[in-house]
């Protein structure tokens, strides 16, 4: 699935860490959802898509 997790949070001037503190995960995790080596939940990917600001098929894209 691909993501724009490091873009979104690149353009906010975060941290991976700081993202995680916002969204309650670890920087490891945030690390491995930009990798794609990790699949976030349903509640965290809508999570990250709130603090974005964006509708989450604009953060998460299972069609690539």
């Amino acid at each position: 699935m691909r993501n724009r997790v490091r873009e979104l949070r690149e353009q906010a001037g975060l941290s991976q860490a700081e993202l995680g503190a916002v969204v309650g995960v670890s920087r490891q995790t945030i690390n491995a959802i930009e990798r794609r080596r990790y699949l976030p939940s349903l509640p965290l990917a809508f999570q990250l898509a709130r603090f974005f600001d964006a509708p989450i098929e604009e953060v998460f894209d299972a069609e690539q």
